[in-house]
Parts: C-alpha cells; structure tokens; sequence
C-alpha cells in the first residue's frame, strides 16, 4: 500500500469520486491496481487499469497498444476517450492491464538487448552494420524508431529511458516470481538493464549496445562434437555486468 495518498485528501480526485470512471495509465507495477482500487471504489467510483504500449510517436500518431482491465461497462465507457491513442484490448478484470504491461516491457527488454547482441556479432562477423540492422529491424519492426541508437550510438531525446526499464523489469520480476515461472532469458536481460542504467540511466534503452561494443572480441575454440555448452556462465557481457564497477 503506498504510504502517501495524494487522490484521497480532501483536495484530491476522489473528493469528487462518486460516480466517476477513473483510468489508471501509469506503469507502477500490478499491486498498486487492488489498492487504488478499494480507494476508488469507496468514494464511489469506478477503476479501470490501462498502461499504454507504445513509444510517444507512435502514441501521438494515434497506432499504440492499450491494455485495459475492467469491468464491461466500464472498459466501454473508457475505450470512447482510450480510442484516440490506438488499438484498445480489453485483457480481462481490474489489474489485468498492469500484469500484461509487466509481459509487454519484459518482451521489449529481450528484444532490445538480442537486437544489441546480435548488431554487434553481424558487423564483427564482417557485415556491414546498415545490412544487419535492416534485418533485424525486418525481424522486430519496433526497433526502427531506434535506428540512431544502434548504428550512431546516439540515445537522446529518450523514448524509454534505462532507468524507468529497470523499474518495470524489478516490478516484473516480483510478479514472476510470485507465479513460481522461471524467465532466465528475463532474467539475464534484467541483469544488463541494471548495469546500463547504472552509468547511463537517464538514455534511450538503446544504450544497452554500449556494453557489447565495449567487450573486446577474443579467440574461441570449438566445442567437441556432441558437447553441450551454455553461454550463461561463458558470456563476457554477462560476465562484465556481473563484477564489481
């Protein structure tokens, strides 16, 4: 439960509650949800949760993803105001929104960092790096709008800051891990994330390629025919992030 309550005070929103529809937008995790919840509903009002997908061009062009959870009549009401932003879904009741936001931005993480992977093993593979780039943008149409990131190592204006990617991976991370699901891949992403943020927290998520243009390449033997090998543990990114700065 938050320990400030800004909307119940007698100057805040629910002073006026009774009988209105409040929209939750915001990605500050899925136990906020039931709380804001109560408080509305003991005013008189009404909840529905619903974080947007999408980068600000694409929300201000009208083509975003928002995740609502409601009851029918609510989600009804809110989709004539939501409409204007994009694509509406309603993803079932009160709370379903937020936990389906934690699963849209734990996706965009893995993207985001296989994406800086693998640019920098195509232009070290010998590559040009345009030709690498345009098919990994074919493969995940998302990473377009961070073409700069990629191929100029320019991360400013921010569309998604490292930092606030960070606070939704440790908000995912709880939600997982109450569920008992294992998302190493997650996991791994939350690791380099953090380490980002660590020096570049206030740039575009794109600066995760930092770490792997930083990583000088080294000789690599073979493995033996029919050997199983695990790159978790071999990783000098992984490894990186994991010493000491």
């Amino acid at each position: 439960m938050p320990s400030v309550r800004p909307t119940s005070g007698p100057d805040g929103a629910l002073g006026t509650g009774d009988g209105r529809l409040f929209i939750e937008m915001s990605t500050a995790g899925p136990d906020l949800v039931p709380w804001l919840a109560t408080e509305v509903e003991s005013a008189g009002g009404r909840l529905v949760d619903a974080p947007i997908v999408g980068a600000p061009p694409v929300l201000r062009e009208g083509k975003a993803a928002i995740l609502i959870g409601g009851a029918d009549r609510d989600v009804t009401r809110a989709t004539s105001v939501l409409a204007a932003f994009g694509t509406v879904r309603h993803v079932g009741p009160v709370g379903s929104g937020a936990r389906l936001k934690m699963v849209a931005n734990s996706m965009l993480a893995d993207v985001i960092l296989a994406a800086a992977e693998l640019q920098v093993a195509g232009e070290r593979s010998g590559l040009e790096p345009d030709d690498v780039f345009w098919v990994l943008q074919r493969m995940a149409p998302l990473l377009e709008a961070r073409r700069q990131g990629y191929l100029e190592d320019r991360h400013v204006p921010t569309l998604f800051a490292l930092r606030d990617l960070r606070k939704d991976l440790d908000l995912a991370a709880g939600l997982f891990g109450r569920s008992a699901v294992e998302t190493p891949l997650t996991s791994d992403a939350r690791e380099l994330v953090a380490a980002a943020a660590a020096d570049d927290g206030d740039l575009d998520i794109t600066a995760v390629i930092r770490a792997y243009r930083q990583v000088e390449p080294v000789p690599r033997r073979e493995p033996a025919a029919g050997a199983v090998t695990s790159g978790r543990s071999s990783s000098p990114v992984l490894r990186a992030c994991r010493a000491p700065c």
